[in-house]
This record gives C-alpha cells, structure tokens and sequence, in this order.
C-alpha cells in the first residue's frame, strides 16, 4: 500500500519499521518538530530519526488546524491510508477522510479503557491486571474509533518502559497484519460501559507520596519508570527510586508513614499507609548511575526515623 506514517516517540518506530519491511511504500512521515532537550541541544524525535536514515521523507507541521496548507500538502500524497503511532496532534476531519481508506492507529490500551494520552502508565497506576494494544479505525472523537485487532499482556509486575517496549512491537505486528487483509478484520464497535479516560502524565505525579498504602506507591515506581523517574526528598536533596517491594508492616514499629523504619547495611525500608512498607532496592541520586540501597547507604547517611 501507499502509506504516510504519522509517529512521534520511540512507540512508535517498531511500526515503522514494519511497515518498511513488509513491502509498503511509505511516501512521508510525519512527526512532531524537533524539541530542545534536556541539556539545551534541538533533537529530532525518534520517528523523524528512523524515517530519515530509512530516506523517507519528513514533515513537521505545528497543527493542521491553523495551518490549512498542511491539510492539502497531506491529501496530495494520495495515500491509500494513513497509520498513526503515538503521533500528539489532533487530526482535524479533513485529514481523516484524505487517504482512501482512511487512518488507522496504534493504541496502547484495551479501548475503551484508558482512551487518551498516558494508556500505560495510568493502567499501571490503576492496578490493571492486563493490558494491550489495538489497531482502530480513527474518527473525529478521542480514540472513540472501532477497533479491527487487538493483543493482550498481563501487567505483571512491569514497568511502564517494559510495557511500552512490549506494546509497541506487538503493534507492529498487529498492524502489519490488518493491512495485508483488511477484509478479514472488520471494525468493531467500542463498547459504551467501562470508558476511561488516560490523562497526560503531570510531573508532579512522580513524588512518592508514603502515606499512600505501598502497594500503590509501588504502582507509583513502575509507572514512572524509566520516565519521568520516580522519586523521593531527603536532607534536601531529590533520590529516584527505580526499584521497590511491598510488604506488611514491620514488627514492633508504631505507624507512622513516610519514616524510615529500617536503616541496616543492605535495607532501606519506609513505613506507608495502611497498615504497609516499602523496601527501596534500587535507586539514583542526582549525577550518579543506578545503585542498590545497600550502596546508597554506604555513602550517604539515612538514620531510621527519618522523614521522607
């Protein structure tokens, strides 16, 4: 087929590649402009990357709703169909309709659970026991679309990083599979019941909060895991948490969440609410790598009764 490919984060790039590896012709990409990172350097994003080293072209357009030359620059591709990964604009109707068969994206969630823009962090943070990822049919409404193919994961234990990786290759495949055979996935229907919405993942949502039960203050870790990184303030100074277990409280403490309860050469262990604790097994302080919390300890003096 004729396909524009529309993606912006690393999600995105295994359909991508995909979609080059089973013979489609890709006549342009489109992703999100480049963005100053981190350390003040303009980076393309992953899609506008991969696209480039596969000689494909690329567009950036900041919104088809205020630029109505986008639109017709996108319709004069004449595309069989458009595929859409993560991609962050909104698609005005105009742009929907342009291909011949229209727009078919890549959502990492069992629609119509968790429709938005953070479907796995928010389903790890829910304590959903699955997930997945679907291939719908777009229209005008947020991820309303009916779905022609879906795949299902069980959480598990898994990251929001781990998760992401998983979804985005099952995806690929998923979406290879619709557009050799169209015919053999009709479009379903979303249910009406069991609607969620997937709000955008606010920074602030990373702070460990320990008065919570540590059960969801492990959610907490592996929901904003790698990204935006979990994390916690003590003697001033910020410490990610990349790595927890939960247990019940430890014996002969009075509760008071938030403390460091145990304090011993290889244990780090924070009373939380309800009756619960956490063990933080891994963590990382502002300029060093990745390091358990016996080695943290090593250096870096945490007394038990100390607040976090």
């Amino acid at each position: 087929m004729r396909i524009i490919f529309m993606g912006t984060p690393e999600f995105a790039v295994p359909t991508l590649d995909a979609l080059v590896a089973a013979g489609h012709d890709v006549v342009a990409a489109y992703s999100q402009p480049p963005r100053r990172g981190n350390r003040g350097k303009v980076a393309p994003s992953p899609v506008q990357a991969r696209a480039e080293a596969l000689g494909i072209e690329v567009r950036t357009p900041l919104s088809f709703r205020k630029e109505p030359e986008a639109v017709a620059a996108f319709a004069a591709l004449e595309a069989d169909v458009a595929v859409v990964a993560a991609y962050g604009l909104i698609l005005p109707q105009a742009v929907l309709d342009a291909p011949r068969l229209g727009c078919l994206n890549v959502h990492g969630s069992l629609l119509p659970r968790w429709r938005g823009a953070a479907p796995i962090q928010r389903a790890i943070l829910a304590g959903d026991a699955e997930t997945g990822v679907g291939i719908m049919q777009m229209e005008a409404g947020l991820d309303t679309g009916p779905v022609r193919l879906e795949g299902r994961t069980p959480i598990d234990g898994k990251t929001a990083g781990e998760l992401t990786a998983e979804l985005s290759a099952m995806g690929a495949g998923l979406m290879v599979a619709v557009l050799h055979d169209l015919d053999a996935y009709p479009a379903v229907a979303q249910p009406e019941d069991g609607v969620t919405y997937a709000a955008k993942i606010d920074k602030s949502e990373a702070r460990l909060d320990f008065t919570r039960p540590a059960v969801e203050v492990e959610r907490q870790v592996r929901a904003f895991t790698p990204h935006p990184g979990a994390w916690f303030e003590v003697h001033g100074e910020r410490i990610k948490v990349l790595e927890v277990e939960a247990h019940g409280w430890v014996r002969s403490c009075r509760p008071r969440p938030s403390r460091v309860v145990v304090r011993s050469d290889d244990r780090l262990i924070v009373q939380c609410g309800g009756g619960t604790s956490l063990n933080l097994r891994r963590v990382q302080r502002a300029g060093r790598g990745v390091m358990t919390a016996a080695e943290l300890l090593r250096g870096f003096a945490i007394p038990v009764g100390t607040q976090l």
